[in-house]
């Protein structure tokens, strides 16, 4: 893969793995099939509605998708890290503990959209 032709697919797999979201739970979040978000993580392109959606349902803006590397994933966390002491707490630019509770916040978030999509999900068949 080259800087000229992104796979967003891929970087959208990418996101979605850091982010610790299964396929299942990211479909049930945008109202589509497991296997329909395996065919958009093996596309080349998505188109822009699309990602723009995605991208929310994630909980990262669209550009954030678009302008992934793992490489820029991997100088985050080595940023962490000092060679001289190999001791990364003395450089860690937060607490822990906040990021922690920022991720609990987070699947919390994600848990009330999931159970949201299916009760109206179970509403729509209802109606049926």
């Amino acid at each position: 893969m080259t800087e000229s032709t992104p796979h967003i697919g891929r970087k959208i797999s990418k996101v979605r793995e850091l982010k610790g979201i299964k396929q299942e739970a990211l479909a049930a979040l945008l109202g589509i099939s497991q296997q329909a978000i395996s065919k958009i993580e093996q596309s080349p392109e998505v188109e822009d509605l699309a990602l723009d959606k995605i991208a929310r349902a994630l909980g990262v803006t669209s550009e954030a998708i678009k302008n992934f590397t793992e490489e820029a994933v991997f100088n985050y966390f080595n940023n962490f890290h000092d060679n001289s002491t190999g001791d990364f707490r003395h450089h860690c630019t937060f607490n822990p503990l906040d990021k922690l509770m920022e991720l609990v916040e987070e699947n919390k978030k994600l848990y009330e959209r999931l159970l949201q999509a299916e009760k109206e999900k179970n509403e729509l068949l209802s109606k049926k």
